[in-house]
Protein backbone atom coordinates (compact mmCIF):
# COMPACT_ATOMS: atom_id res chain seq x y z
CA UNK A 1 0.00 0.00 0.00
CA UNK A 2 2.78 1.82 0.49
CA UNK A 3 4.10 2.01 -3.04
CA UNK A 4 1.59 3.33 -5.10
CA UNK A 5 0.78 6.63 -3.43
CA UNK A 6 4.60 7.23 -3.29
CA UNK A 7 5.07 6.37 -6.87
CA UNK A 8 2.01 9.04 -7.62
CA UNK A 9 3.50 11.44 -5.40
CA UNK A 10 7.21 11.17 -7.15
CA UNK A 11 5.73 11.56 -10.56
CA UNK A 12 3.79 14.66 -9.98
CA UNK A 13 7.02 16.30 -9.01
CA UNK A 14 8.92 15.04 -11.87
CA UNK A 15 6.25 16.19 -14.10
CA UNK A 16 6.16 19.54 -12.82
CA UNK A 17 10.00 19.44 -13.03
CA UNK A 18 9.35 18.91 -16.78
CA UNK A 19 6.67 21.31 -17.44
CA UNK A 20 8.18 25.04 -18.91
CA UNK A 21 6.87 26.75 -15.61
CA UNK A 22 8.95 24.16 -13.78
CA UNK A 23 12.16 24.76 -15.82
CA UNK A 24 12.72 28.11 -15.97
CA UNK A 25 16.68 29.18 -15.13
CA UNK A 26 17.67 30.85 -12.27
CA UNK A 27 17.78 34.77 -12.01
CA UNK A 28 20.08 36.79 -9.40
CA UNK A 29 18.38 39.09 -7.83
CA UNK A 30 18.06 42.72 -9.35
CA UNK A 31 18.95 41.23 -12.85
CA UNK A 32 16.22 43.32 -14.66
CA UNK A 33 17.13 46.38 -12.81
CA UNK A 34 19.12 48.62 -14.77
CA UNK A 35 22.74 48.93 -13.80
CA UNK A 36 22.10 45.53 -12.02
CA UNK A 37 22.53 44.59 -8.56
CA UNK A 38 25.03 47.02 -7.59
CA UNK A 39 22.63 50.27 -8.89
CA UNK A 40 20.12 48.44 -7.13
CA UNK A 41 21.38 48.74 -4.10
CA UNK A 42 22.92 51.87 -4.60
CA UNK A 43 19.41 53.34 -5.22
CA UNK A 44 18.58 51.74 -2.13
CA UNK A 45 21.26 53.43 -0.06
CA UNK A 46 20.04 56.39 -1.56
CA UNK A 47 16.39 56.17 -0.68
CA UNK A 48 17.01 55.25 3.07
CA UNK A 49 19.77 58.05 3.55
CA UNK A 50 17.03 60.26 1.51
CA UNK A 51 14.06 59.09 4.11
CA UNK A 52 16.37 59.43 7.81
CA UNK A 53 17.40 63.00 6.46
CA UNK A 54 13.61 63.96 6.59
CA UNK A 55 13.39 62.18 9.12
CA UNK A 56 15.98 63.87 11.07
CA UNK A 57 14.39 67.26 9.76
CA UNK A 58 11.13 66.28 10.84
CA UNK A 59 12.53 66.03 14.54
CA UNK A 60 14.96 69.13 14.48
CA UNK A 61 11.89 70.92 13.48
CA UNK A 62 9.92 69.58 16.53
CA UNK A 63 12.83 69.91 18.57
CA UNK A 64 12.30 74.14 17.88
CA UNK A 65 9.21 74.04 18.15
CA UNK A 66 9.00 72.87 21.58
CA UNK A 67 12.11 74.90 22.59
CA UNK A 68 9.88 77.81 21.42
CA UNK A 69 6.84 76.78 23.02
CA UNK A 70 8.99 75.91 26.34
CA UNK A 71 10.60 79.72 26.45
CA UNK A 72 6.88 81.49 26.05
CA UNK A 73 5.39 79.28 28.74
CA UNK A 74 8.88 80.14 31.00
CA UNK A 75 7.98 83.75 30.23
CA UNK A 76 4.20 83.37 31.01
CA UNK A 77 5.42 81.79 33.99
CA UNK A 78 8.36 84.64 35.32
CA UNK A 79 5.58 87.13 34.68
CA UNK A 80 2.97 86.16 36.58
CA UNK A 81 5.50 85.80 39.53
CA UNK A 82 6.69 89.35 39.30
CA UNK A 83 4.54 91.25 41.93
CA UNK A 84 2.46 94.48 40.63
CA UNK A 85 3.54 97.40 41.43
CA UNK A 86 1.78 99.63 43.44
CA UNK A 87 1.98 103.49 43.16
CA UNK A 88 3.76 105.38 45.51
CA UNK A 89 1.92 107.34 47.93
CA UNK A 90 1.39 110.56 47.25
CA UNK A 91 2.84 113.22 49.66
CA UNK A 92 1.48 114.61 52.58
CA UNK A 93 0.44 118.07 52.25
CA UNK A 94 1.60 120.83 54.52
CA UNK A 95 -0.25 122.13 57.37
CA UNK A 96 0.93 124.63 60.02
CA UNK A 97 2.52 124.02 63.16
CA UNK A 98 -0.26 123.83 65.29
CA UNK A 99 -1.55 121.45 63.07
CA UNK A 100 1.52 119.51 62.84
CA UNK A 101 1.38 119.32 66.79
CA UNK A 102 -1.87 118.49 66.87
CA UNK A 103 -0.80 115.13 64.50
CA UNK A 104 2.39 114.51 66.54
CA UNK A 105 0.38 114.05 70.13
CA UNK A 106 -2.54 111.91 67.88
CA UNK A 107 0.19 109.84 66.80
CA UNK A 108 1.74 109.70 70.44
CA UNK A 109 -1.28 109.32 71.89
CA UNK A 110 -2.18 106.36 69.58
CA UNK A 111 1.31 104.45 69.64
CA UNK A 112 1.10 104.95 74.07
CA UNK A 113 -2.51 102.94 73.65
CA UNK A 114 -1.34 100.49 71.67
CA UNK A 115 2.08 99.85 73.64
CA UNK A 116 -0.33 99.70 76.66
CA UNK A 117 -2.50 96.91 75.80
CA UNK A 118 0.66 94.79 74.35
CA UNK A 119 2.01 95.55 77.90
CA UNK A 120 -0.82 93.46 79.40
CA UNK A 121 -0.14 90.88 76.84
CA UNK A 122 3.17 90.59 77.93
CA UNK A 123 2.71 90.57 81.56
CA UNK A 124 0.27 87.83 81.25
CA UNK A 125 2.76 86.01 78.97
CA UNK A 126 5.72 86.78 81.69
CA UNK A 127 3.63 85.72 84.94
CA UNK A 128 4.84 83.05 87.06
CA UNK A 129 3.87 79.52 86.66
Amino acid sequence: MKGPPFLIASGLIAAALASPAGAQTYQPPYAAYPGGAPAAIADQHRYENDRLRNQAETNAAFARQLQTETQLRRLEIEAARQPTLTPAPQARPLYSLEQERSLREGAAARLEQTQSGMKQIDDWLDRPR
